[in-house]
């Protein structure tokens, strides 16, 4: 079972019985503005649940999503994920979420850094990139944060509900992070 500790936060494998603390958010409007899903019924998340459970066994194994839990509470405020999305060219993506009850607290910074330190350290990865929409504020922060820098806008290539999205995409790379 993988766990990455934090100054603040612990990084663990998701459980079945997370499934109500991780709809706490995912139902949340306020959480789910900027993603491509949501806000989740709870058979929603129950199935993102059981997916991201599914993923845990795989082998191999390319996607890792750890639940963030602060280390003085067992409570899970929100979930840490890295996807291997190139296995030849070394290259994966992270994204993050949390509970809008402890936003602004520095905890999706934390994650993400912890996320692409495992990245580069376990999964031996050369490159790390995440996205965002481009008037996610808070998100560009995390990004910036955690050492990656902006390569640009990818234009129309997300399709949501209310139509075509761009992203605002962010990398950094091994060396650069061996800098930090």
């Amino acid at each position: 079972m993988k766990k990455i500790s934090g100054d603040r936060i612990i990084l663990r494998e998701l459980r079945e019985s997370d499934w109500q603390d991780i709809h706490d958010y995912a139902s949340q409007e306020k959480a789910s503005r900027f993603q491509e899903w949501g806000p989740n019924t709870e058979e929603e998340t129950k199935r993102f649940l059981s997916v991201a459970l599914e993923d845990a066994v795989a082998s191999p194994r390319s996607r890792f999503i750890l639940g963030i839990t602060i280390q003085t509470d067992s409570r899970l405020i929100g979930a840490a994920e890295i996807n291997i999305r190139d296995f030849h060219n070394q290259s994966g993506e992270i994204g993050y979420i949390i509970n809008p009850e402890y936003w602004g607290m520095g905890f999706a910074a934390e994650a993400a850094g912890l996320m692409i330190g495992f990245g580069f350290k376990e999964l031996k990865l050369h490159r790390i990139y995440a996205k965002c929409h481009p008037d996610n504020e808070a998100s560009i922060r995390v990004m910036e944060k955690s050492g990656m820098q902006r390569e640009g806008t990818l234009r129309d290539h997300l399709k949501i509900n209310d139509g075509w999205r761009d992203s605002r995409l962010y990398s950094i790379l091994e060396n650069e992070w061996a800098g930090i």
